[in-house]
């Protein structure tokens, strides 16, 4: 049996492009959702449910594995909100977790419920995946570093900074 796994690709991302071709190419059959078409269209609030209802019917279960990718992983932590935390194991590459900005070059994003995030876990009342592991870049304004480490600090995550490499994580490392 392939084994499967679900995974989210950043904003305008593909299941059979980039991390979604590599994962096929080893192996795995993939499913999820792409971020780009008709779901990219859905208010931020079906996304969510979608992805969480996905997760609910199909991948929950301690053998599942979840990769989510930039805002993809947004989408996912979003997800979990709705959710008791997810038996399977997840990995985050370069999540977006919240506002960020880059004041020299003049760049903000600020996406859906932006400080939602930060309060639930602030409150203790996140409902974490146990299993996760995230890798963010040195350098990377949108997935703020420090602010991941501080979520995954207060979450009991695994969290890796990549040296020298800004959101698009290298190929090399990724593999």
């Amino acid at each position: 049996m392939t084994p499967s796994i679900y995974l989210l690709p950043g904003r305008g991302g593909r299941l059979d492009k980039g991390l979604g071709e590599a994962l096929t190419g080893r192996g795995w059959q993939v499913h999820g959702r792409e971020l780009h078409g008709e779901f990219q269209r859905l208010r931020f609030d079906h996304q969510v449910e979608t992805i969480a209802k996905d997760l609910r019917t199909h991948f929950w279960h301690e053998d599942a594995r979840m990769v989510a990718n930039s805002f993809g992983a947004y989408l996912f932590l979003h997800a979990q909100t709705l959710l008791p935390p997810f038996p399977g194991r997840v990995l985050l590459l370069s999540p977006i977790v919240g506002e960020a900005s880059q004041e020299e070059r003049m760049l903000y994003f600020v996406p859906p419920r932006a400080g939602e995030l930060q309060e639930l876990i602030g409150q203790g009342a996140y409902p974490a995946p146990v299993r996760c592991e995230v890798h963010v870049g040195e350098h990377d304004w949108q997935s703020v570093p420090a602010s991941v480490q501080a979520i995954g600090r207060a979450l009991g995550w695994r969290v890796s900074i990549v040296s020298d490499a800004s959101h698009q994580l290298p190929k090399a490392y990724v593999g």
